[in-house]
């Protein structure tokens, strides 16, 4: 007699197998061709740099033609594919304006970073912000399932949880970043900082899906310096210009601007 075991595996060697599925190699070759045409001569050597980025241009297309060939399979629906690629290619001059600006905030933040290859090839707050970037193009393009693939790709490489349909502003920053979530429905100005463990979330309520579409996650507004394990959750709260959040602040409501929020533990003095 079988074992349940044998029985469980007997079943699942006869389902029926979907090749619908998005390839995690395809986002992975998409991403890092995506890397190196903005950043060229930064991830990998380059000859001759128009040769390259024809390459790279070749490269993206290929890639991303199969990802949304898969997600058109997913939803049944037609994305009308080369239409969308060019749209797509449209936005780059944009998304690499504004990644150059993240670019600069993290070197001119953290006097630790040597050179921007430094960051380029090794800070995690600058893969997720990029992949963010590309993924905001996709979620305005309307592409479903892509762009939340792409940025929990970044989620599962870094640690930190940009969903797409967020609205962030030139030179972010993002410092160190294990752990920081940004909702769906954040908008966050220019000039800001986060530190590691931020969220940026919804308050819990018991309408669920009948909430999605409106604006549940705070607004960020310019030159906000957010602290590590600061949370601050709801629509309606806007933190204002040139505010700094400690960290681990609990926010529900809005602060005004030019504001500094802390808690204010006890003080412990040692004897000697």
């Amino acid at each position: 007699m079988d074992t349940n075991f044998e029985k469980w595996l007997k079943a699942k060697k006869n389902i029926e197998i979907s090749d619908d599925a998005l390839q995690e190699e395809d986002v992975i070759g998409f991403l890092d061709n995506m890397k190196g045409f903005l950043f060229p001569g930064y991830v990998e050597h380059v000859n001759i740099l128009s040769d390259y980025m024809d390459e790279k241009m070749d490269a993206i297309r290929y890639y991303l033609h199969k990802l949304l060939r898969a997600v058109e399979r997913i939803t049944k629906k037609s994305l009308l594919c080369e239409n969308m690629i060019d749209c797509f290619f449209n936005h780059i001059p944009e998304v690499d304006e504004l990644i150059q600006t993240d670019l600069q905030a993290l070197f001119d933040g953290d006097p630790a970073a040597k050179t921007k290859s430094e960051i380029i090839l090794t800070y995690p707050g600058l893969t997720a912000i990029f992949i963010y970037r590309i993924a905001h193009v996709l979620y305005e393009l309307e592409v479903p399932i892509l762009p939340r693939a792409l940025t929990e790709y970044a989620h599962g490489k870094t640690g930190i949880d940009i969903h797409p349909g967020a609205k962030i502003d030139a030179y972010f920053f993002i410092d160190h970043g294990t752990g920081i979530v940004i909702g769906e429905t954040s908008i966050i100005g220019k000039h800001v900082k986060l530190y590691q463990g931020v969220t940026l979330g919804a308050l819990s309520l018991r309408e669920g899906q009948k909430l999605s579409g409106t604006k549940r996650h705070p607004t960020v507004k310019d030159n906000v310096t957010i602290y590590s394990g600061a949370s601050v959750f709801g629509g309606e709260t806007i933190i204002g210009e040139n505010t700094t959040l400690g960290s681990n602040v609990f926010i529900t409501s809005s602060v005004e601007p030019n504001m500094t929020v802390t808690i204010l533990g006890e003080k412990k003095h040692k004897e000697w």
